[in-house]
């Protein structure tokens, strides 16, 4: 037997919910990547995005979301273990999972640009080129 018991799926599923809570009320960026990514998927709708595009805008701003709590998970866990002390290594880790989170925003950034600028090219074809 180990101290760790098996839950059932609603404790596991209030816990997950807790979880996300956390997220929502003690990190900033994950409220503003949460409004950027629901602007995004609206404004996909309002545009009348494809199925598929849509799913895209979900999938990547999901994807942004995901980094990012990953990289709170890991913060979290390195300064309980290191009691909140410095270390190189642990600044590292750090300053790695925080690339993790822009690099997720700098990919989903270049392929919103391209899927809105497609659109906004078919409504204005000309929106592109220099006022004649």
């Amino acid at each position: 037997m180990t101290k760790f018991k098996s839950e059932g799926v609603i404790q596991s599923l209030t816990n997950a919910i807790h979880g996300l809570k956390l997220a929502f009320f003690s990190q900033r960026n994950f409220v503003i990547e949460i409004i950027i990514s629901l602007c995004v998927v609206i404004s996909g709708f309002i545009l009348k995005f494809t199925v598929t595009d849509i799913c895209i805008l979900i999938i990547m701003s999901s994807m942004v979301l995901i980094c990012e709590l990953l990289n709170s998970v890991i913060e979290f866990t390195l300064d309980a273990v290191y009691k909140n002390n410095y270390s190189r290594l642990v600044e590292m880790a750090k300053d790695i999972s925080a690339g993790m989170v822009l690099l997720s925003c700098i990919i989903s950034f270049i392929l919103g640009a391209i899927l809105f600028g497609s659109y906004i090219l078919k409504l204005h074809p000309d929106a592109f080129i220099g006022a004649a």
